[in-house]
């Protein structure tokens, strides 16, 4: 079963720190402080999001893939992964084969109250 969650706009304005191809929260919530990056191989394109949880209230989590085709395009997901999680974790979603510009969005919330939601996004990667 696949939860969606809703993500307001000024969610991809979420405070971040680049590291290279990895960007990670530099807000400390009830996610710890969530980092997301994208994994290439022969097989394809994942998202990846990890998660350092910094309470004991399961946390829900969405990492999706999303591509562009064109600049200025609509971001479309390509593909997701959905898990309620507690404690430490890594969550990946399946692999795309793609050559369209790219980014990886994690969006935490709380299981009791998701209206706490935070979403962060990787820059842009070809």
């Amino acid at each position: 079963m696949t939860t969606l969650l809703a993500v307001p706009a000024t969610a991809f304005a979420a405070p971040a720190v680049t590291k290279g191809p990895v960007t990670c929260s530099t807000e400390t919530s009830f996610a710890g402080q969530p980092c997301a990056w994208q994994e290439r191989s022969p097989a394809g394109l994942a998202g990846v999001a990890q998660l350092t949880a910094a309470g004991v209230e399961p946390v829900l989590v969405k990492v999706e893939l999303k591509t562009q085709a064109a600049w200025g395009s609509p971001w479309v997901t390509a593909s997701s992964a959905t898990a309620l999680r507690s404690g430490p974790t890594v969550i990946s979603t399946p692999k795309v084969v793609t050559n369209e510009l790219s980014i990886v969005c994690v969006t935490t919330a709380p299981a009791f109250t998701p209206e706490q939601q935070t979403t962060l996004c990787t820059h842009p990667s070809a």
